[in-house]
Order: structure tokens, then sequence, then C-alpha cells
């Protein structure tokens, strides 16, 4: 229930710092209240989680992840907060059996695009909803319209994607056409289905060397290195290197993205 970076956690750089830029846009789309029970799915190392939790502070926030590691962390985190309102649990959204009819709201940062049976896991957390409750996604837009996926891509091939498929596996942008989300939301019994466009940087580091051990971390990036020769790699890392160097400013490196705030409410 993740996009392609790795884990969250401290370092040079990680997932909360690469997506800073779009914290702010779901916390306004979310319009979590103060006596919200809000559901938080793949909520990695808790910031979003606990974020919802300082906002209903006469409620209560629930964060779900599939990483045990994350979990463990947004607990830590929690405590050394002082975040009281506030439970983690190591759970998959898809299959997870949550208190029916519990939750006001369940968010998503980038946390709902992996669903084997995303009808079904939609479903699922429908259930959890109370009557009308909301949910309030944001995933990514087609991997045409970001920047970061294009130069990453471009980089590791050596040559233009132009008309190249994505790599084999989970796909990050699975819920980036619009029909096909609302289809599948249909189906899983939500309604009011909308679509609000984001437009924001991801942050990989404040450097060249900080953005490429990030990006040699993504799931995607892994997989490309690790079928090429020792050679091959090396040039790879090397067209990384460069494509780094380009988008360097006073703010570190950055790339284009496009997302979705995608929000609907439980029939």
């Amino acid at each position: 229930m993740r996009d392609s970076a790795r884990e969250h956690g401290p370092g040079p750089t990680n997932y909360d710092g690469e997506l800073r830029s779009h914290d702010r846009i779901l916390r306004r789309e979310a319009a979590v209240q103060r006596h919200d029970h809000v559901l938080d799915i793949g909520c990695g190392s808790g910031q979003t989680t606990r974020q919802a939790a300082r906002t209903a502070r006469e409620g209560r926030a629930f964060g779900v992840d599939v990483s045990a590691t994350a979990i463990e962390r947004a607990r830590e985190l929690a405590l050394a907060e002082g975040v009281g309102n506030v439970a983690f649990e190591h759970a998959d959204a898809q299959v997870h059996r949550f208190p029916p009819e519990r939750f006001d709201v369940a968010i998503s940062r980038f946390g709902t695009m992996f669903f084997d049976d995303p009808v079904a896991a939609f479903a699922n957390i429908g259930r959890g909803l109370r009557p009308a409750g909301r949910l309030v996604m944001m995933v990514w837009q087609p991997a045409e319209r970001n920047e970061w996926d294009v130069a990453i891509r471009r980089a590791l091939s050596g040559a233009r994607p132009t008309g190249a498929a994505a790599p084999a596996g989970p796909d990050a942008f699975s819920l980036g056409d619009p029909g096909t989300a609302e289809r599948i939301l249909g189906a899983a019994g939500f309604a009011g289905i909308a679509f609000t466009d984001v437009h924001e940087p991801v942050h990989y580091g404040p450097d060249v060397d900080a953005a490429l051990d990030w990006v040699r971390g993504f799931t995607s990036t892994s997989e490309v290195l690790s079928r090429l020769d020792p050679a091959a790699s090396e040039r790879a890392l090397g067209r990384l290197r460069e494509t780094f160097s380009a988008h360097l400013d006073d703010d570190g490196v950055r790339f284009d993205s496009r997302a979705w705030i995608i929000s609907a409410r439980r029939l």
C-alpha cells in the first residue's frame, strides 16, 4: 500500500520529507473535525495520523500499514510527541476487520494504489466508515504527468521512455485515470466521487548525493539496477546523478509531480 519509495524513516531523506509539499493539501481537503474518528490507510511512520489526531482532539486517529517497521516507528514518534489520541496497527487495509461504522473519515497519502482487488479493498474500508462517512485519498496521476517518474526511467534506461511500458510489478499509478478510479469506488459502495488536481514538487534531498541514495532505495530503481551488469549499473547511476544535478536548486533536488485528491462518501 505504498508508492515505489522505500520505507518511511529517519535519515537525510525520508518519505515524509519527500512529500512535505503535499501534506498541507491533504490536511485541507480531509477537513478533519474536532470530534472525528479518523482512519489513516497506509500510514507509514504516522505523520499524517498524528496530524489528524491533533486536529481531532476530542476524537481519535487510527493508522494501519503493512510494514511492521513503519508501525513500530509510528508508535515511537507518537509517544515522543505526546500524541495520546492515536493508535497504530500492523495490518492490511484490504482485509483487516475494522470495527463496523466506526470512522467519520478515512484518509490516505499514496497508500491505496497497490490493492490486489481494489473493489474488495475499498468495500472493506467502507464497512469501517459510518453512513455517509468520507474517503479522502491522495494518489498519483498517470506516470507521464509525473516528471519524477519520467526522468528516473529515462536515466535508468539511457533513452527516452516514450512508448515504453512501466516496469512490471505494483503500479503506483493504478488510480491515476479518473474513469478507472470512479468505477472502482462506485462498485465498492461510494458515491459523490470528486477529483482535485494537486500540482506540487517532490523533494529528494538537500543535495545530489542524498537524492541518489534515496532513489536507489525505490523498488522500481533497485529492480532495474539489479538486472544490469556492473558497468551498465554504474552508467545508469551516472545518468541519475546528472539528472539530479539538473534538478538541484536552493531547496534541494526537486521534481515536478501531479496527483489527485479523490474524495467520496460511503453510501
